[in-house]
């Protein structure tokens, strides 16, 4: 951890967050096609861990670049290697966060708040789904929400990032119970209920370690 707490995030933070999300999500690569072969073509875990690996390879490219250069990097890299519905959605929430923060070397708390509401926003205008269709929208939606809220109050960037990770969990935890209005998974109908979206698993993951991240880097 840092001498200081409370510093501005660094490029460097940004690019450890990074590699961090890459590790994740191949150490869930299984467990997310696990949960895709309930409803889904059995691939998002290998999607996404092909995307992610790919952008690990890019990442000491990028340490010159600014913040939103990379995240720009980092959304293209996704849509050209990830398959599927995942690739556009995640490669669009990495754009559009990257253009939010645009030629910044450094990231104050709410950087944060910007950056995910575009990153929202992207998605919802890409994929056009709405909370309770089952899908990454359901974890995304409540954890900006609740990043906002904390922020609202005066929590610190880790604090904030935190709550939002709680709120993606409960959100993804929500789709359990109810049926797919999008993707393949409403092919199934009502036997898409009962199985947790693999979207907004991998979705709670990557701000999962966000939190993690910023805790241990004392922003």
């Amino acid at each position: 951890m840092r001498k200081e707490l409370n510093m501005p995030a660094t490029v460097g933070d940004v690019l450890k967050c990074l590699r961090k999300m890459s590790d994740v999500i191949h150490e869930n690569k299984e467990y997310l096609t696990e949960l895709d072969s309930a409803i889904g073509d059995a691939d998002h875990g290998t999607n996404m861990d092909r995307g992610f690996q790919a952008i690990a390879k890019k990442l000491p490219e990028l340490v010159d670049k600014d913040i939103g250069d990379i995240l720009k990097t980092c959304g293209m890299t996704l849509i050209t290697t990830v398959g599927g519905a995942s690739g556009p959605l995640y490669g669009t929430a990495f754009l559009q966060a990257g253009a939010a923060l645009a030629g910044k070397q450094e990231l104050e708390p709410g950087d944060l708040l910007v950056a995910g509401e575009a990153a929202l926003k992207g998605v919802l205008m890409r994929g056009k789904a709405t909370l309770g269709d089952k899908t990454m929208v359901d974890a995304l939606t409540p954890a900006i929400a609740a990043l906002k809220e904390a922020l609202a109050t005066g929590a610190k960037a880790a604090e904030a990032l935190e709550k939002a990770s709680m709120a993606a969990e409960t959100g993804m935890k929500g789709t359990i119970p109810i049926q797919a209005r999008k993707g393949r998974a409403s092919y199934l109908g009502e036997r898409s209920i009962g199985h947790q979206d693999p979207g907004a698993t991998s979705t709670f993951l990557l701000i999962r370690i966000m939190a993690e991240t910023a805790h241990e880097i004392g922003f």
